[in-house]
């Protein structure tokens, strides 16, 4: 197994760990005695996964690492790390908890995503994902929303009237791009079932 794999299953083997982290730190504001090392034992599990994204990445082109096992993995690792932030910071009774619908228009982009590609995949014998930059825009966000809830940046206030949540305004522009990127990837898909000879796709 090569060195940017390693940190690749590294970074899987700690999302658990940053669960378990998370949820115990939420248990203890909900009954009042809340832990401080779990809140930031938990940030620094979640940073050291989001930064490690970056360093299997310039290993394996830096190094000439690049295997199939690591195309496997590394998106795996990616939405994993996000899906988990976003899941447990909606029902673990943080200082600051997303909205319902935020988790679940996250997760409902990324089920119709992948069951596109596995239709085109079986349609047209190939799929082609273009990222882009909204949908590049919408992780980027959604990564940011994570963070800013675990350092509790909504204790932040502004001198407005009436007060200004800077988390809500931060989740809601990481829902936008979130489901205009998931309009954007069905419009591809439906072009490229069109250009496989499905022409009522």
């Amino acid at each position: 197994m090569t060195t940017a794999n390693k940190i690749t299953l590294t970074r899987i083997l700690m999302i658990p760990v940053f669960v378990m982290m998370a949820i115990y730190y939420g248990r203890g504001v909900q009954r009042g005695h809340a832990e401080e090392w779990q809140r930031v034992a938990a940030i620094l599990l979640f940073a050291f996964a989001a930064l490690s994204d970056g360093l299997d990445g310039y290993i394996a082109r830096h190094y000439n690492q690049r295997s199939r096992l690591g195309v496997i993995l590394d998106p795996i690792a990616d939405k994993g790390l996000l899906l988990a932030g976003i899941i447990t910071l909606s029902f673990s009774n943080w200082h600051y908890e997303f909205p319902l619908w935020f988790p679940i228009l996250v997760i409902s982009r990324d089920v119709v995503i992948v069951s596109g590609a596995l239709l085109l995949r079986y349609l047209n014998g190939e799929v082609t994902v273009r990222p882009s930059w909204v949908g590049k825009t919408a992780t980027a966000l959604q990564m940011l929303s994570i963070a800013a809830a675990m350092l509790q940046v909504n204790r932040l206030e502004l001198p407005v009237d009436p007060p200004f949540s800077w988390m809500d305004g931060l989740v809601f522009a990481a829902g936008f791009f979130t489901f205009v990127s998931g309009i954007g990837y069905v419009i591809d898909g439906v072009r490229q079932l069109q250009a496989g000879g499905h022409a009522h796709a």
